[in-house]
């Protein structure tokens, strides 16, 4: 069943056709917001932000007797229309009580239409999307550091605006901070801008609200290319530096493929450890996790990934969360065509393998409706959208249409795709659309719609799904195979060459519960416990406590408590709260690892302790 009409080739769809995203209370169909100028002071005492938000608007029905805006506690000062000659008018507005998922619905009277609103306003300390550190959570401990989180839907805790992926805008922005404090936006930024308390930037292109960011703190820079820095604190920006100098060559690798980067510059800002994500595709200023600088590039894919965002998602975007697999899985794909270029096809194939086979083992304990890349609404979050299945199945899909029509036609309707749709934000439905004449049927005979609809709109994983080959995990398979069966000891594996996808495979492909003395002689052998590198710690941790180790307690706490991404945090939690022991040792560990952790974060393993807890309240007697 189609859910939106289908189109002639070559027509974009209506903005109006997007106006009913369930996860925003904007009416586009209405009015359209398409330029934002800010105006902010950081307040680092009071975690605040201090706002004037004047909104440029495209008014599309003449009878239109309000604009309504997104919110979440926001503290409205004023509301102001702004005439021709700059004049400020007062108008009305009515705040609505906070629900809990999508805020305060904020609606304007705004009977004669203007051309620009403003409002003045003032952030919560504990906004969604924004995380306060005090100079002691830093890495340097120097100075307080501000950043954003906007996706999906945290924009609305900082700014009043539009908060859908469908309603995409410009902006300028003009931040206050005290001297010595650096900004950077997701905008043109300078690497030479003096400290001096007072930052400016544009971002001329359209972009949509998830992808407004910002951040504040002790940020050194040092440039990586001639369109490229990195941004860190100063005692982590020399490592960051040498682990992504080679994001000048990806730049220039997707070019080849896709076309040219239209986005100026590209810089990526090292957080410190509390961001909840691996990266965040914030347009011109990746946000990105300091988890990765392991040292050997072995993690850089997500760099990859992130720039690969500024064609799938940032260039075409999703026009719903409920179709994030156009960005997420686009990108996952071009991620790996930019790190086989750059890096080889051996590390391409085994993150490949690694992804597909953990999708092949949860899949199926998701619900049906779930495991489609185009679920039928389902009533979930926003930042529920965001599965495995939009990044793995639909990287998934997409390298089986490369390997279907071929990589020089399949790169040529995908550039032809990039360039049809850029800076639109699209359903798949259009998506498909457009798929149908310029792949399937120009090339007959190689996919037929009903594998397309069985890809898009089926549940699991089609059974002639296509894996790329990898000799050295067919050894590890081996190898972990035997050791699992008592034949071959654990200082005896060829482990000593491994790199950190090989050692990823070996620990995913354990057993849910392994053995505890197979996990101790594997732990005497490696010295896993310790370990620098958080993709290993994390599934090594994981199986760890599952097997009943509690030597490893201390280590996966600190752990824990350094590490605030969601990814490599929450799985030791849920090892942790299967046991009653267990459960109480994570309670005090996130009681002392809280107040380093994004509200994503404290948000998720609050769920994981809380629902732990919920067989033992029913226990008790009422």
């Amino acid at each position: 069943m189609r859910l939106l009409p289908v189109l002639a080739v070559g027509t974009l769809l209506p903005l109006a056709a997007h106006a009913n995203d369930p996860h925003s209370y904007a009416q586009p169909d209405q009015v359209v917001v398409t330029h934002l100028d800010l105006d902010l002071q950081l307040d680092f005492p009071h975690k605040q932000l201090d706002g004037v938000a004047t909104l440029k608007l495209n008014w599309k029905n003449p009878a239109a007797p309000a604009l309504v805006l997104d919110t979440r506690d926001l503290k409205i000062t004023s509301i102001s229309a702004l005439g021709a000659d700059g004049k400020a008018s007062a108008l009305t507005y009515a705040l609505a009580p906070r629900d809990k998922e999508l805020g305060s619905k904020l609606t304007i009277a705004v009977p004669k239409h203007p051309t620009q609103v403003r409002i003045v306003y003032t952030t919560s300390p504990h906004a969604s999307g924004l995380q306060w550190l005090t100079p002691a959570q830093t890495a340097d401990k120097q100075a307080p550091f501000m950043f954003s989180q906007s996706e999906s839907i945290h924009a609305r805790s900082w700014a009043p605006l539009q908060d859908s992926p469908a309603i995409r805008f410009t902006y300028h922005a003009h931040v206050s901070v005290p001297k010595h404090i650096r900004v950077v936006m997701s905008a043109l930024n300078d690497a030479r801008h003096p400290l001096d308390g007072d930052f400016r930037f544009d971002q001329p292109h359209p972009i949509p609200s998830y992808l407004l960011a910002i951040a504040a703190g002790d940020i050194a820079v040092q440039e990586t290319g001639p369109r490229s820095a990195v941004y860190a604190e100063p005692s982590v920006v020399g490592k960051a530096a040498h682990e992504f100098e080679d994001t000048e060559k990806m730049i220039v690798t997707a070019e080849k493929l896709y076309g040219p980067y239209r986005w100026g510059r590209y810089d990526l800002l090292v957080l410190p450890p509390s961001f909840p994500f691996g990266g965040m595709e914030n347009p011109n200023m990746t946000f990105a996790t300091p988890t990765v600088l392991v040292g050997d590039k072995s993690l850089v894919s997500l760099v990859s990934h992130e720039l690969a965002h500024s064609w799938s998602g940032n260039l075409v975007t999703a026009a719903s969360w409920r179709d994030i697999w156009l960005n997420e899985g686009f990108t996952t794909y071009v991620q790996g065509r930019i790190t086989e270029a750059v890096y080889g096809k051996r590390q391409v194939n085994e993150e490949a393998l690694l992804s597909a086979r953990a999708l092949q083992k949860s899949i199926g304990d998701l619900p049906a409706n779930s495991q489609k890349l185009a679920p039928a609404p389902r009533g979930v979050g926003a930042d529920d959208s965001l599965s495995d299945v939009a990044y793995d199945k639909g990287s998934w899909f997409l390298r089986t249409l490369e390997q279907r029509f071929g990589r020089k036609d399949f790169d040529a309707y995908l550039k032809g795709y990039f360039d049809h749709f850029a800076w639109h934000s699209i359903s798949t439905e259009q998506m498909l659309d457009y798929l149908k004449p310029n792949l399937i049927e120009k090339y007959p005979g190689k996919m037929s719609w009903a594998e397309v609809h069985e890809w898009v709109y089926g549940t699991g994983i089609p059974k002639d799904a296509p894996l790329p080959d990898s000799p050295r995990f067919d050894a590890i398979d081996k190898e972990r195979g035997d050791f699992l069966a008592g034949t071959l000891a654990a200082d005896k594996l060829d482990a000593k060459s491994w790199n950190t996808q090989e050692w990823m495979y070996f620990l995913d492909r354990l057993p849910d519960a392994p053995k505890l003395d197979q996990m101790q002689q594997l732990d005497a052998a490696w010295h896993l416990t310790g370990t620098p590198n958080a993709e290993i710690g994390m599934r090594w941790y994981s199986h760890a406590i599952a097997a009943g180790d509690k030597a490893v307690w201390p280590a996966a706490a600190e752990h824990m408590t350094r590490i605030g991404r969601l990814y490599l945090t929450t799985p030791l939690y849920k090892a942790l709260v299967k046991t009653p022991d267990g459960l109480a040792y994570a309670e005090q560990v996130y009681a002392k690892a809280k107040a380093g952790y994004h509200p994503l974060t404290q948000q998720a393993v609050a769920g994981i302790i809380a629902n732990a807890k919920q067989p033992e309240q029913a226990d008790k007697p009422h």
